[in-house]
């Protein structure tokens, strides 16, 4: 997750980090991801019921009933043992978490073991009476997905009047006290429409816009074609980047990030590097501070079914099960390979990637190499950089004299 607000406008400071010693139970929500210890963000699938079909679902979740699902008492022996690990923020996703039986009674006892317990939803069943229920089992955060203008959003979602539902859904929580955003899938079928996203966000000053890059992964597979160009992604970071000093001059107060490619990272510290180098060694140690792409290091995922993954997008790679060992055992398995890769991917990563001279602060996406390359350590189809940006010199000319 990249902070463009964070890392443009000054909000986050190497120094705020490390007075809070880079702890995930310490860090304020807004610093997190630049913490130092091991104990990952959990995504947890809590159902994969939803009451929409999304072209980009990465579960292929539909409007029925799943059997095998974690039962509220195996679903609260893992939340206990999550708050054991003292893990900083449990993410209650789907399908639709709002359809999931005992969502609030789960949500509280998140909060009341330490957690951070947020929500991932697209906000059509959020009344204001359920808003105030969210609020009140201490659910902390409300993210929304919007894919685009009405017309768009309505399109991808499946369901005629799903935008309006979700800006409600949004607004709800909002007035229910509970902090809300927009996250957003960019693709090739919505990128026009990110400027009208933004407006809304402004215009309902809602507080955090997130920027998801296409993962092929579940339907979003499918849709490796609509991924956007590489001119493309460069013109949307360009476009977040002005839109960022844009809001702070406005006193907007909306966060920008962007999230699933972590080449952003790269270019906004290349930007700042010239437009303001006074702030570039900040913004550097920041960037390495995150590390580049999280997956089996500060992100994890638990699927409906208890199976345990390195994060949402790697359902076809299963680390254990929450029913047959705790996730603190699998996350600490020393033995586990393919963790351990991930863990140390810049040893690992090949062609552009391990060419790159900003590894460290990036890696690329594992997921998307393995689905275009057929190798996961292949580099990320989708970095919009140039040889020269990233440090790679062509040395096949030769000099002449």
């Amino acid at each position: 997750m990249i902070g463009c607000t964070k890392l443009l406008c000054g909000q986050a400071t190497v120094s705020e980090a490390l007075n809070y010693g880079r702890d995930t139970r310490k860090l304020p929500p807004h610093l997190l991801q630049f913490s130092s210890d091991a104990r990952p963000l959990v995504v947890w699938n809590t159902t994969n019921r939803c009451n929409l079909l999304c072209e980009h679902c990465y579960i292929n979740a539909e409007d029925k009933d799943y059997s095998g699902e974690l039962t509220y008492e195996e679903a609260k022996a893992m939340i206990e043992d999550l708050g054991e690990m003292q893990i900083p923020v449990l993410l209650f996703s789907g399908g639709e978490p709002l359809l999931r039986q005992n969502l609030y009674e789960l949500g509280a006892l998140a909060a009341s073991k330490g957690l951070r317990p947020v929500i991932s939803t697209n906000g059509t069943l959020i009344t204001p009476e359920r808003a105030k229920m969210i609020k009140e089992a201490g659910f902390q955060y409300v993210g929304v997905s919007i894919d685009g203008a009405e017309k768009t959003h309505d399109k991808f979602r499946g369901v005629k009047g799903a935008f309006q539902k979700a800006i409600a859904g949004i607004k709800n929580s909002l007035e229910a006290g509970v902090k809300a955003g927009v996250r957003f899938t960019v693709n090739a079928n919505n990128i026009q429409d990110l400027p009208a996203v933004l407006d809304v966000v402004e215009k309902e000053r809602i507080p955090r816009f997130c920027m998801y890059h296409l993962v092929y992964a579940g339907r979003g597979k499918e849709m490796l074609e609509l991924d956007t160009t590489h001119a493309q992604k460069r013109e949307t970071i360009e476009f977040l980047v002005r839109k960022s000093f844009e809001l702070k001059d406005k006193g907007v107060e909306v966060e920008i990030l962007t999230t699933d490619n972590h080449a952003d990272g790269v270019y906004i510290y290349q930007y700042i590097q010239k437009h303001m180098p006074e702030r570039a060694e900040e913004v550097w140690q920041l960037l390495k501070m995150h590390g580049g792409c999280s997956a089996g290091v500060k992100m994890s995922n638990v699927d409906p079914f208890g199976n345990v993954h390195a994060c949402q997008f790697w359902g076809h790679r299963t680390l254990g099960n929450v029913r047959e060992k705790k996730f603190s055992e699998i996350w600490r398995d020393s033995q586990d390979e393919f963790l351990n890769k991930l863990r140390n991917k810049q040893a690992h990563v090949k062609g552009r990637c391990a060419k790159c001279k900003y590894t460290e602060i990036c890696g690329g996406c594992r997921i998307r190499a393995e689905v275009v390359h057929g190798d996961m350590w292949a580099e990320d189809p989708a970095c919009y950089l140039t040889d020269e940006e990233i440090g790679i010199v062509d040395t096949s000319t030769e000099q002449t004299g």
